[in-house]
């Protein structure tokens, strides 16, 4: 049998990325969306000898969202957890839970094949070690301070909180990430941010932005979204949460050289040269706001300053 760009994709997550040995067990938890990318994860599951189980579930409205309660309990029972949805399920308890137990976990949010195939054929030792690079510099750092053309400039107070490395590669118990991926991210203290970040990339939930959305920043809160439709758009979204989801989450940098800005989010904020800032739960990543939203906003070009060095310069990494 010829194995496709997707299967060999597939096998690069199972194999290479989760480091999926033969006598355990993976779990496939899809959506009406993107079964046709969970099927394919199940079928090279089972062809490379896993004890696998494909589940279903409706599609979930939002980023962040509780999957049913039963999908919650299966995914604390097995050693693989591959989670190719429309919605993120990264900052959910359920995902939490389960790598509390011991699971480790894959999240492909908004993964469509094309994605799929870019991102996961690329050298994850060398993103690894980039990664690993970057987050130890940001965990000796206290203060960011990010600008970039488009008249962003923030600064992010990040003393004592610990920077997580998404590497691509989830071989010891409870690990978890995105795939495809890498990026060094951090939960910026709460109440300590300040200034303009202006997202020209793309937006969570929205897509690549056509019209910059301009949020200012004041105390750790985002409290003025201002641009066009998309602007609107992000408003909205935000106004069921309050305060909480207008939290900034994190402070996140790309370090993935095969992907590329698609409108995709779950790729956009892996493109090396980028960095991305969230806003709302930053429960997963250290943080005190737990709420079922967290929406990421991609800003091209960045400088980026450690304690005042530059380690980045209109979107190259000078490290």
């Amino acid at each position: 049998m010829k194995l496709t760009k997707l299967d060999k994709a597939s096998v690069i997550a199972i194999r290479d990325c989760m480091g999926a040995k033969k006598n355990e067990s993976v779990l496939i938890i899809t959506d009406e969306n993107k079964k046709e990318i969970g099927y394919n994860l199940y079928q090279n599951a089972i062809r490379l000898g896993h004890k696998s189980l494909y589940v279903e579930m409706k599609a979930l409205e939002y980023h962040g969202q509780e999957p049913p309660e039963s999908v919650a309990q299966l995914m604390q029972m097995y050693d693989v957890v591959l989670c190719p949805t429309t919605k993120s399920l990264t900052h959910t308890d359920a995902r939490r839970n389960a790598s509390a137990k011991g699971s480790r976990i894959a999240t492909f949010p908004g993964i469509t094949k094309d994605v799929m195939i870019r991102g996961l054929n690329a050298d994850y030792k060398k993103i690894a070690n980039l990664t690993i690079k970057l987050s130890k510099k940001l965990e000796r750092t206290a203060t960011v301070r990010v600008t970039a053309p488009n008249g962003t400039d923030i600064t992010m107070e990040i003393a004592g909180r610990k920077a997580i490395p998404s590497k691509g590669l989830f071989h010891k118990k409870g690990e978890s990430g995105n795939l495809p991926t890498g990026e060094a991210f951090v939960a910026p203290l709460e109440g300590k941010s300040n200034g303009v970040f202006v997202v020209d990339g793309s937006m969570a939930g929205i897509g690549v932005v056509k019209n910059p959305i301009e949020i200012t920043v004041e105390k750790g809160y985002a409290t003025k979204i201002t641009g066009g439709t998309e602007a609107r758009k992000l408003v909205k979204m935000l106004s069921k949460f309050g305060k909480k989801g207008r939290n900034i989450a994190e402070l996140g940098i790309g370090t993935n050289d095969k992907v590329k800005l698609s409108g995709n989010l779950l790729e956009d904020e892996k493109v090396l040269g980028t960095v991305h800032i969230a806003l709302g739960n930053n429960k997963s990543m250290g943080g005190k706001v737990n709420v079922p939203i967290h929406v990421d906003g991609v800003i091209k070009k960045p400088t980026v300053y450690f304690d005042g060095k530059e380690i980045m310069k209109n979107g190259k990494l000078l490290i």
